[in-house]
């Protein structure tokens, strides 16, 4: 088994592209972007389109898709997944539907690019299923559908009982499922190397190999030299926490992974999965797994959640106990692939701010942005919040720019040892609650519920 590295998905492309060359001592640009992933590279795209003559460097301490961009899940979905009435205190519910749509449109945007530019991620557009398997996550499943019926997803969704689910894919103990339309499966590495082919042939530097070290307004400090720009844009997400004065921002979570070698296809005629759909669960401690188009099983779940003042991964290896876990959900969701040999296993990193809200922000007086704390949900949300700081940076007063999560105040997280201590007893708490609940008969835990609160969920 490949035991960390950046992921499956660069190993599926033969690794990752010939790093590129580091900044070469001070530089000049007009726009500075620090973090070569996602957002970083969305931002540059739709900078370089609107604007030619701009300058723009992109610098990152490893390489493009190095962080959570070549190692998520592959789920393209434009999904809320933070709390809507936080958003809705501040500017009011016509906003937050206002956002659902944008982060919806997201998706149809991110395919429009992907062809356009010739990027072949495997994308394969489809539904995302999460199946409830005990009465807990059955009613957690149907408080869902309300709620997202609110604040505007509803046209998207529609309940599967468990004769319906069982014909999709065959999970055992299924009660039912919650379908959500208009989403997409893809291959994240190629989706970020792609892009990052794109913007260099809009005229745009990438710098790999260069660490930040300092920023401040109008200058980035780097291990390979001073980078001078009017305008600076902070794309780091989960890594913010590496960078000075950011510790507290956005706390790196982390997710792992483990894939399967192809399966045969009277292995897949015992799952079902014909439709490639994304599927997850309704578990406290969630799980989220693709088919992919080489015919791997993806699976993806919360291993050891955080490590002690924000420190990162060791080199992508999930710990041998998360490790485990995959494997039980792997047997447990798809018992015709338990005996499946398991080719990798890796995790990284995603950034969670301390009211789970994603901010994008900009202040024209220091010529500094940023954007993240996307929980999770990146994939598309990186291209909204790509497209948002193109235009604040243009000056443009769009739809866009007055979304609520726009400079939106960052809630920057308690100091060690509170912060390890309130993730990690979070963490425990919601796998117990998801022990209780799989009790024959029992109901939504409370302990999770306390859980969701003190964490400020």
């Amino acid at each position: 088994m490949r035991l960390g590295g950046p992921s499956f998905w660069f190993d599926e492309m033969g690794g990752p592209p010939a790093l590129r060359p580091a900044l070469a001592g001070d530089t000049v640009a007009d726009v500075a972007i620090v973090g070569a992933g996602y957002t970083g590279l969305w931002a540059a795209y739709y900078l370089a389109q609107a604007a030619p003559s701009l300058r723009i460097v992109v610098v990152d301490q490893q390489f493009a898709g190095f962080g959570a961009s070549g190692r998520n899940g592959g789920w393209l979905t434009g999904s809320f997944a933070w709390n809507p009435a936080r958003y809705a205190a501040d500017r009011g519910r016509p906003a937050v539907l206002a956002m659902a749509d944008a982060l919806h449109a997201g998706v149809e945007e991110v395919i429009r690019v992907a062809r356009a530019e010739g990027i072949a991620a495997d994308i394969h557009r489809t539904e995302e299923l999460t199946v409830a398997t005990s009465h807990a996550q059955l009613t957690r499943m149907m408080d869902e559908v309300a709620q997202r019926s609110h604040w505007g997803e509803g046209d998207r969704l529609r309940v599967l009982d468990a004769g319906e689910i069982r014909d999709r894919i065959a999970i055992p103990g299924a009660l039912g499922a919650l379908a959500l339309s208009g989403v997409a499966r893809i291959q994240p590495a190629r989706l970020v190397t792609g892009l990052a082919a794109a913007v260099e042939r809009l005229g745009v530097r990438i710098a790999e190999g260069t660490r930040v070290t300092a920023i401040a307004p109008g200058r980035l400090e780097t291990t390979h030299g001073t980078l001078r720009a009017t305008i600076i844009l902070r794309c780091t997400e989960g890594f913010s926490a590496t960078l000075p004065g950011a510790r507290r921002d956005w706390l790196p979570l982390n997710s792992a992974q483990i894939a399967t070698a192809p399966l045969a296809e009277d292995t897949w005629a015992k799952i079902g999965w014909q439709g490639h759909e994304i599927v997850g669960d309704f578990a406290h401690v969630y799980c989220y797994c693709q088919r992919t188009a080489g015919g791997r099983l993806v699976v993806g779940s919360r291993g050891v959640p955080y490590r002690f003042g924000s420190a990162l991964d060791d080199r992508g290896r999930p710990d041998p106990a998360t490790i485990r876990h995959l494997h039980t959900i792997l047997r447990r969701h798809f018992p015709a692939a338990a005996d499946a040999p398991v080719t990798h296993a890796w995790c990284g990193v995603l950034g969670v701010p301390r009211d789970w809200c994603a901010t994008v922000g900009y202040d024209p007086a220091t010529g500094i942005g940023h954007a993240g704390g996307y929980v999770g949900v990146g994939v598309a949300t990186s291209n909204l919040a790509g497209r948002v700081l193109a235009d604040l940076v243009l000056g443009r007063d769009s739809d866009l720019t007055r979304l609520p999560l726009v400079n939106r105040a960052v809630t920057r997280w308690e100091p060690e040892p509170l912060r390890w201590l309130g993730l990690r007893g979070m963490y425990a708490a919601l796998h117990l609650a998801d022990r209780m609940e799989a009790r024959p008969g029992a109901g939504p835990s409370w302990l999770a519920a306390l859980a969701y609160r003190l964490a400020g969920r």
